[in-house]
């Protein structure tokens, strides 16, 4: 009768202690849980405040591509150093201008905003009338290649008089540098 008196109390010691701990186990849990759905009330009011994408998303990443396509033909030039110089000069017979290739630079590897880039410098003395200089200058910049900048310009008239004065007659006197600027692929 001992053994069973024993038997009995360590049988309601044990399901007490298992009962402590799914008990606490419930109550860690029930509080996790309440803890847990405050972080999703959180979030889910965060969510609320991020817009909804454009409905024409898929239309604004083709026009996007479009024009990348379009911006990276026009960025590729002829980079054929007597081809660009040509060029000019033939442009420079078209508008009336005497120009004359002062040094060109061979094409150079510039870093320009963390992008590489070769680079052509070619130096021009020109010499025309005010309209004509203006035209050559007018062309230049929007010739081919696209990707041509006038980085220096000085112009002077001849006769010591005023720029603006008697536009047509009249010598100007123009140094230009010039520089052309492709993709280092191109080269």
């Amino acid at each position: 009768m001992k053994t069973r008196r024993l038997l009995i109390m360590i049988l309601i010691a044990a399901l007490l202690v298992v009962y402590y701990l799914i008990g606490t186990g419930y109550l860690n849990q029930r509080n996790q849980k309440e803890v847990l759905a405050g972080q999703i009330a959180e979030t889910t009011a965060v969510l609320a405040l991020i817009p909804l994408p454009a409905a024409d998303l898929d239309e604004q990443l083709a026009d996007a591509q479009d024009y990348l396509w379009e911006v990276k033909d026009a960025f590729t030039i002829d980079t054929n150093d007597t081809r660009i110089v040509n060029r000019i000069l033939r442009l420079a017979e078209e508008t009336g201008v005497k120009a004359i290739p002062l040094s060109t630079q061979p094409w150079t590897l510039e870093k320009v905003l963390n992008q590489e880039y070769f680079v052509f410098r070619i130096d021009v003395a020109v010499t025309g009338n005010y309209t004509q200089m203006v035209s050559f200058l007018y062309r230049l910049e929007n010739s081919e290649p696209k990707t041509l900048i006038l980085e220096y310009l000085t112009v002077e008239k001849v006769s010591g008089c005023f720029l603006l004065e008697n536009t047509v007659e009249g010598p100007i006197n123009a140094n230009i540098r010039i520089a052309i600027y492709a993709p280092p692929t191109n080269n």
